[in-house]
């Protein structure tokens, strides 16, 4: 998944630190992969606002909707709601491009 949280003015500080608790809660629920979530702080070029980005990965295709049931989960949530001016969340997977392979003896990608 990747999600792009959009937090109202003035709430950035709060609304990172329920974003820091996101992977922990779905991880000790049983709900995300063992891969750690990767959070990044992003800026856009055109209008300067600041937005956290969060990649982490589900555990299956129904953790998502157990994740709404669960009460340690839904306690991150909730706060998060009125804390945000937009969200977006991404069904993301890798893909190959532009990766050029590298035969035996013949040198390396620059």
């Amino acid at each position: 998944m990747l999600v792009r949280y959009t937090p109202r003015k003035g709430c950035e500080r709060r609304l990172l630190a329920l974003v820091s608790r996101h992977w922990p809660a779905l991880r000790a629920a049983g709900l995300a992969t063992a891969v750690p979530a990767r959070v990044f702080k992003a800026r856009d070029k055109r209008d300067g606002r600041l937005h956290f980005v969060e990649m982490f990965e589900w555990r299956d295709a129904g953790a998502s909707a157990t994740a709404h049931e669960t009460p340690a989960v839904r306690a991150v949530w909730e706060p998060m709601e009125p804390l945000l001016e937009d969200m977006e969340l991404c069904r993301i997977e890798a893909v190959a491009a532009g990766r050029r392979r590298v035969r035996p003896g013949i040198g390396r990608p620059r």
